[in-house]
């Protein structure tokens, strides 16, 4: 929760790592703008069941693509590369 109230706060996360779960899924106007108001490319970015690991160690895991915009949301991902919400998106099936 401490990492959702600085993403929705737009203040610094918090230094440690966290577990976030959306079993529903959900969208997103932008993997690579987290404050996005229009879809990258026209169209949101969709995503089915999934994990999220967050905090700083996510910079330091290597092997997950990192592309951003048209990433394949089947697979783990880093969303929001660079920002300082920055998380590995994990699809759970």
């Amino acid at each position: 929760m401490e990492w959702l109230h600085a993403y929705i706060g737009k203040s610094p996360p918090p230094a440690k790592v966290g577990f976030i779960y959306m079993l529903q899924g959900g969208w997103d106007f932008s993997n690579l703008d987290p404050y996005a108001n229009k879809p990258d490319g026209g169209k949101a970015t969709i995503t089915g069941p999934h994990v999220m690991v967050v905090g700083p160690a996510v910079k330091a895991a290597p092997g997950y693509d990192r592309t951003g915009a048209g990433v394949n949301t089947a697979a783990p991902y880093v969303m929001w590369k660079d920002t300082p919400y920055e998380h590995l998106m994990i699809p759970v099936r």
